[in-house]
């Protein structure tokens, strides 16, 4: 578990992800929330939304990195 709370914190992993984050964030956003920000018709809970919409991505990244590093390292073992 540490070993992977440390890939997962690792300044290229999160680097990663965090690039992931913003554009697939920000499509699925648009896809999603446009309408309302257009209008500017966000509230507490549309706010809420948009923080879980980028977490989401960032999340996916960061776990398919550290398991496609654990994966690679059990093979060379």
């Amino acid at each position: 578990m540490i070993k992977y709370f440390t890939l997962a914190t690792s300044p290229s992993i999160v680097r990663r992800a965090i690039k992931y984050s913003i554009v697939v964030g920000t499509i699925l956003i648009s896809i999603n929330h446009g309408d309302s920000l257009l209008k500017a018709d966000v509230d507490k809970l549309k706010v809420i939304k948009i923080i879980l919409t980028y977490s989401v991505p960032y999340i996916v990244s960061t776990l398919s990195s550290v398991q496609a590093i654990i994966f690679s390292e059990s093979k060379t073992e």
